[in-house]
């Protein structure tokens, strides 16, 4: 790896002009891998159980490292996301205000991704910069135009392209988390009900998910870009991201340095 995981993370910050510091989700399949997680990892545990988005709050705004297990989620739709809960009536029931009928609702439900029951130890989630392992995804929250240049370069630096996204209804964060680290391709998807109202994105973020080991190549292209066109912005290259908030090289809007 030519880049460090806090390079990689001061890199994002500065060029992308993030408000939310990137998220390292790591998955914890492994026992042996978990312990050492634990013995070398400065990290916060919850308190009482909360969501998946609630433990990211305290990595993307305060730059802590959460480590929590099933007794910490009280939210059932990351439960089933993870595979630490199976798909019972109350989940489906619970999916009604969103569809035209039990049997939709049952059939969206089923169609979300899902990691296998009971394989997750344990699930960190930290700076990236602040990183001791490899993440099985990155997980940005921003606004439209640095979710657009993130995937930009991805598509650039992994040869991907039309990037095909995955929404499902109530459960952004961890269900387009999930599905990220299964498919190995980046996701991008709005807040869903539950991150929008309980004011965990109430910037109106976007959701962008980079799968871990694809976001070095990810990072390598936005420095590529910069050393070609003199910036990280692709709106207006040369200015500082994400170059002026104004029509593409409109003539009138223009500025000079007063002597």
């Amino acid at each position: 790896m030519s880049l460090s995981y806090k390079e990689m993370h001061q890199t994002l910050m500065e060029e992308l002009r993030l408000y939310h510091y990137p998220v390292a989700v790591k998955f914890f399949f492994d026992d042996e891998e978990l312990a050492t997680f634990k013995e070398k990892a400065e990290f916060y545990v919850p308190v009482k159980p909360m969501t998946f988005c609630q433990w990211e709050l305290a990595a993307r705004m305060k730059g802590q490292t959460v480590l929590a297990t099933r007794e910490d989620l009280g939210c059932s739709n990351a439960l089933v996301s993870f595979g630490w809960k199976d798909i019972d009536d109350n989940e489906i029931k619970s999916h009604m205000k969103y569809v035209r009928s039990i049997e939709q609702a049952e059939k969206f439900v089923r169609s979300k991704p899902r990691l296998d029951m009971g394989s997750v130890k344990a699930i960190a989630v930290g700076p990236l910069g602040d990183a001791i392992v490899a993440p099985s995804v990155v997980h940005f929250y921003c606004d439209n135009m640095q979710s657009y240049h993130l995937a930009v370069d991805y598509m650039a630096a992994m040869d991907q392209h039309p990037l095909r996204t995955n929404v499902t209804m109530n459960s952004s964060a961890c269900g387009g988390t999930v599905f990220s680290f299964l498919e190995k391709t980046a996701n991008m998807l709005p807040a869903c009900s539950g991150s929008y109202n309980a004011g965990k994105t109430e910037r109106g973020e976007i959701n962008f998910m980079i799968p871990g080991e694809h976001i070095e190549a990810t990072v390598e292209r936005l420095l590529e870009r910069k050393r070609n066109l003199g910036s990280s912005a692709i709106t207006r290259p040369g200015d500082g991201f994400p170059g002026a908030d104004v029509c593409k090289n409109c003539p009138l809007i223009i500025f000079k340095k007063e002597k």
